[in-house]
């Protein structure tokens, strides 16, 4: 039986849907203020090979993640590019959708969004008010951390040494510099909503336990997100939730990843860093197969390096598992056929041990090895090879030869260095020709302000 890693209890614990219901999964999704990047992808991939094995493995998901479409980022975002919240979220969820279908990652069963659900933000505000879990104050409405001994359970914080070492930012009127915003008191130039505390907007917390409470009930199964939204983000969402509701624990199993970091770096990769490689670039050059092979190279708990190197390994190992499951087999075959009972186990034992995927991967590898040698030596091989698609599709690896025309990308930098100088000098009819014969050959071209961008269309 699958058994995964909870942030919570620090131990593996079994994964069982209840028989009366799918398996609850909510997921934090982006900010959308900018596109998505390598670290997304590492994140989106690791709950989309988990969906996929455990549905492989019989037990029916229900799995919802949300769009953060109202916070100070995107509200500077919007200001600068001068366009409305809505208009910069409706970009960056297309551009969303887009890089998903890339990565080949499957869409979750909601997007909610946090403006889309003011009203259960509401309520559940009202909630906790009356609970005397939150107080208002001029328009602005905070959780009172103090009130629930457990706070700080998730991350391991003790709560009088955190509110000891608090601050209260200018401007906030908190009865104890621990407590967080549940709602925010409207400013001029912002959107706003009508509440019962006067016009605001939701705090960032308080929208993952609305939506989740709306989509998938009082009690969910597994909540999952990267390392970095323990504190305070996962942290914040248990308190409120379960105090709302009384129904504990509000996630049986939290899930956390490792962070996806830049060489010669202990940061994270994070867009307010800089130095960000967008998902599209790297599937480009690589090929949507080596970066998933390369997010799964190691355990998902782990800190994982972005390099070009690995991204070479990534892809190589990739094209390896590819030659072998899609290599034709000889006419008449004859001997023993190849065995994949024995690949197939230890790749179910691997991700039965919290989502092991790189153990699952070396099985793979080993399967591939054994079917290059029968193939080799002229012995059946195709029923091993339809075992490697679909433990590789379990991993989302589609193994397809499409991927071969990422090693013509060289060419078509160039051609794109070709047109620029056409347009350059004016010769706008021939940089046309350039566009046109590339579009003929699936390849699509982007102006931005940035350069010229492109993806196989």
């Amino acid at each position: 039986m699958l058994k995964l890693h909870s942030t919570l209890s620090g131990e593996l614990e079994q994964v069982v849907q209840d028989e009366s219901r799918p398996l609850r999964m909510y997921v934090c999704g982006p900010n959308l203020y900018a596109p998505c990047h390598v670290g997304h992808a590492m994140s989106y991939v690791l709950f989309d090979v988990l969906r996929r094995y455990m549905e492989y493995r019989d037990i029916d998901v229900q799995h919802v993640q949300n769009f953060t479409d109202i916070e100070d980022n995107i509200l500077r975002k919007a200001q600068e590019d001068g366009v409305t919240i809505d208009e910069l979220a409706e970009e960056h969820i297309a551009r969303f959708y887009d890089d998903m279908a890339a990565l080949n990652v499957q869409r979750a069963h909601e997007y909610p969004r946090a403006t889309h659900e003011i009203p259960k933000i509401i309520e559940l505000v009202t909630r906790l008010i009356e609970k005397d879990y939150a107080y208002e104050v001029d328009g602005d409405v905070y959780y009172r951390v103090a009130k629930r001994p457990d706070y700080g359970k998730l991350s391991g914080q003790d709560i009088e040494e955190m509110l000891a070492g608090a601050r209260i930012e200018p401007g906030e009127q908190k009865e104890n510099p621990g407590d967080f915003a549940l709602w925010k008191a409207a400013k001029a130039g912002e959107p706003s909503w009508d509440s019962p505390w006067g016009p605001g907007r939701p705090g960032w917390h308080i929208e993952c336990s609305a939506m989740s409470l709306r989509y998938l009930g009082e009690q969910i199964d597994i909540h999952g997100g990267g390392q970095d939204l323990i504190f305070p983000h996962h942290e914040n969402e248990i308190a409120q939730t379960e105090a709302a509701t009384g129904v504990e624990p509000f996630s049986r199993i939290w899930m956390h990843h490792g962070l996806l970091r830049l060489p010669n770096s202990t940061e994270k990769m994070t867009r307010h860093l800089g130095g960000l490689i967008p998902i599209d670039d790297v599937i480009q050059r690589w090929g949507t197969d080596a970066l998933r092979t390369f997010i799964l190279f190691s355990h998902y708990r782990k800190p994982l390096t972005f390099t070009e190197e690995a991204l070479d390994s990534a892809k190589s190992g990739a094209d390896r598992l590819r030659t072998a499951a899609r290599a034709a087999e000889d006419a008449s075959p004859a001997g023993e056929a190849v065995d994949a009972a024995p690949y197939r186990e230890h790749f179910i034992e691997a991700m039965d041990d919290d989502l092991n995927t790189a153990i699952a991967l070396a099985a793979l590898f080993d399967l591939a090895r054994e079917i290059n040698t029968a193939r080799d030596e002229k012995r059946p091989i195709a029923d091993a090879q339809a075992a490697m698609l679909e433990l590789a599709g379990i991993l989302g690896l589609t193994l397809e030869d499409t991927e071969a025309a990422m090693g013509a990308a060289p060419f078509i930098e160039l051609l794109i260095d070709v047109r620029k100088e056409l347009r350059d000098a004016k010769q706008f009819e021939q940089a046309d020709n350039v566009r046109n014969g590339l579009e003929a050959l699936g390849i699509a071209l982007e102006d931005t302000a940035e350069g010229t961008a492109w993806r196989q269309g």
